[in-house]
């Protein structure tokens, strides 16, 4: 079985993106990893070169900034990456640079690959998610979140990412064939420094509005307001080994009180669903369960 990871990045360094620790997650269950640098305004091409591994393949692109609706730049590039793997890899791992798998996991991953690998009714592999938010001990458990995306895919080339590179579908846009599985991908995209992630949000949108929707819809502030946000709860685990160095690094405050949460009595009653039967109510599914 050959797994072949892939993931795209620009300007890691300016929007502190862990693009580092997002490959190194999963490189041990990697044999090659395919990386679509796109042209950055900092040294995120040496970033990725500096991992010094041999299973690295770094591709240089150019991204398209006048595709500024839905995202659609990020599947483009997303589908430029997944494009340049082998012929001869049977199971492509794609992970966002601000996302991370506990080391944990891995054989648990490795196995449902190997046991997938040749059912032809199976075109990916599902993940739970977790949500970091203001820091890395609070996670969003509010419907808010989604809670489950398709990571791994099979190698096949009439897969897509999908809108803003959430997630995959064919390009008849039917939806894949996937199965859940017992692993979890851990997303710290809302975890920066204030002024940091003020900075992404500006970039971020971008790619999904025009001039007039940012200047009426974002904030010309320093800091990003951490406080608006409806739910949290705890994180009790343990972060990814190599995520370590970053957390102990973190620099800035933030604390979350539960007594001011903002949930109304419609999404109580979705999370009290959702938490005694497994039921999400009205959750978006871009896949089909087998």
């Amino acid at each position: 079985m050959k797994v072949t990871g892939f993931t795209i990045i620009r300007n890691a360094l300016k929007y502190d993106y862990p693009v580092v620790e997002a490959i190194n997650s999963i490189l041990p269950i990697c044999d090659e990893f395919v990386v679509a640098v796109g042209n950055s305004e900092d040294e995120t091409l040496q970033l990725i070169k500096n991992i010094n591994s041999p299973k690295i393949k770094i591709i240089e692109t150019v991204w398209d900034d006048s595709l500024r609706k839905g995202g659609q730049v990020l599947a483009i590039e997303t589908n430029k990456a997944f494009d340049t793997i082998s012929k001869d890899t049977d199971w492509c791992f794609y992970i966002q640079s601000d996302e991370c798998v506990h080391e944990k996991q891995l054989q648990a991953i490795k196995n449902a690959m190997q046991t997938y690998k040749d059912d032809k009714k199976v075109d990916g592999l599902l993940f739970n998610y977790v949500h970091f938010y203001g820091h890395y001990n609070y996670i969003g458990n509010s419907n808010r979140w989604y809670s489950k995306e398709i990571r791994i895919i099979k190698n096949d080339k009439s897969i897509r990412s999908y809108k803003d590179a959430q997630g995959f579908r064919k390009l008849d846009d039917s939806k894949l064939n996937v199965k859940q599985i017992d692993a979890e991908i851990y997303h710290y995209g809302w975890v920066k420094t204030p002024k940091a992630q003020q900075a992404k949000q500006e970039n971020f949108h971008k790619m999904w509005h025009d001039d007039e929707w940012m200047n009426k819809n974002v904030a010309k502030v320093e800091e990003f307001d951490y406080s608006e946000i409806d739910s949290l709860v705890e994180f009790k685990q343990t972060h990814p080994q190599v995520f370590l160095n970053r957390i102990e690094k973190a620099n800035w405050k933030f604390t979350f009180d539960p007594s001011k949460i903002k949930i109304g009595f419609k999404d109580k009653f979705k999370n009290f669903v959702k938490k005694t039967t497994g039921w999400n109510i009205g959750e978006y599914k871009n896949y089909k369960l087998v």
